[in-house]
């Protein structure tokens, strides 16, 4: 009886071992150099000027966005953005980075004025005054990184110029900005302004 129960304790300690072996061995979500890897890219050291990390994807895979202007008959500019390989969340999404979704800050002469969960914006003409402006739209992930490609922030820029005639939407005043880059194999995009974008994927209005 002694040496029936010894078999089965040691039966047990085996089972328990084999076990534990198959929860503390190598992680299938760890890459070949031991990191981490995520459909969602890789954090890089480089921040934004509010301090959110850049997120890295690779450019096949990397959102893309594009920036148009237009005045309306109040004096006030519609802001439109044209996205690609990128998806709006709703409001209250969870704060986890998921490839190809989250928000757009947009970014009037560097200063950001408003959290994009759709692709329109209105700005009021009063706080468009005479002169040229950057409107810039940049995508971030729900936690709060900045899509990247190549180190630089997935992002778009328009420049507006406000006379002391107020704006109109007749034809002479085509709307401006850019578009995301056209799709092309094994490149990546550059919006105007320095922005950096993948070319592929499915586009959201």
């Amino acid at each position: 009886m002694s040496w029936t129960r010894s078999l089965i304790t040691a039966l047990a300690v085996c089972v328990a071992l084999l076990a534990g072996s198959a929860g503390c061995g190598p992680s299938d979500a760890r890459g070949r150099d031991g990191k981490p890897s995520s459909p969602a890219g890789e954090l890089l050291d480089e921040r934004d000027e509010e301090g959110s990390p850049y997120r890295e994807v690779g450019a096949e895979d990397a959102p893309a966005v594009g920036v148009e202007v237009t005045p309306d008959t109040d004096g006030g500019w519609d802001v439109r953005l044209t996205v690609r390989n990128f998806r709006f969340s709703p409001d209250g999404a969870g704060g986890r980075a998921v490839a190809g979704r989250g928000l757009a800050h947009l970014e009037l002469n560097g200063r950001r004025v408003a959290l994009l969960r759709t692709p329109e914006y209105h700005l009021p003409g009063d706080s468009v005054p005479r002169g040229t402006h950057h409107v810039t739209a940049r995508l971030y992930a729900d936690d709060g990184s900045v899509w990247a490609v190549d180190g630089e922030p997935v992002e778009s820029t328009a420049d507006i110029t406000v006379s002391d005639q107020e704006p109109s939407p007749d034809p002479s005043a085509a709307p401006m900005g850019t578009e995301p880059p056209e799709p092309a194999r094994g490149t990546d995009g550059r919006g105007h302004g320095g922005g950096r974008g993948s070319a592929s994927g499915d586009e959201q209005a």
